[in-house]
């Protein structure tokens, strides 16, 4: 359905899944193990992985910050993105990587739903992809003495709008860990 020609194929976005980022997430372990359960399954059935990681001046790229959470570990081979802003597309060469690859629909999971996640999805839209935000594969920290929500409706609120986004030949979605089916495996 993406309005992109030529590009069938399905890629699961890992973004922001960094010990500075996620350390103190809601419900950190539970979205992690989901995180590692989607990375599983995309590889079983020969989806593309895409990992996004974010560096500025609190995630000094090499420091332990920046890392990758030990849990999640990148294969030889997927690309890695490294980005600094909020939108994975900005100023990266995610889009370059994705039309290599024939992609045209992303699944995304990672950190912070209320910054990166959101960027990112409305990025995807605009662009021309289907954008899938997996309800239980991302987090946020407690941001409520800032005024905001605190996180558990801040993630409900972004998996209720984003299930109501819509634009014209690309299709939004939001489905659980369990419920994504990246397909039969590819030869």
């Amino acid at each position: 359905m993406t309005t992109l020609c030529d590009r069938p194929r399905t890629a699961l976005v890992v973004i922001d899944v960094q010990n500075g980022v996620v350390a103190n997430g809601y419900q950190r372990d539970r979205v992690v193990a989901n995180v590692a359960a989607l990375v599983e399954r995309a590889r079983t059935r020969k989806v593309p992985v895409l990992w996004v990681q974010h560096s500025d001046e609190d995630l000094v790229e090499g420091s332990e910050a920046w890392g990758y959470v030990p849990e999640l570990v990148r294969n030889q081979g997927e690309p890695l993105v490294h980005k600094r802003y909020g939108d994975s597309f900005e100023a990266t060469d995610l889009e370059a990587h994705l039309a290599a690859l024939g992609v045209g629909h992303l699944v995304i999971a990672g950190a912070q739903t209320d910054a990166c996640i959101r960027s990112t999805l409305h990025g995807a839209i605009a662009r021309g992809y289907d954008a899938t935000l997996v309800a239980d594969a991302h987090t946020t920290d407690d941001l409520s003495e800032y005024g905001a929500p605190p996180p558990e409706q801040v993630i409900a609120h972004t998996n209720l709008y984003w299930a109501f986004q819509r634009a014209p030949g690309r299709e939004a979605r939001v489905l659980d860990t369990a419920e994504v089916d990246f397909g039969a495996p590819s030869a």
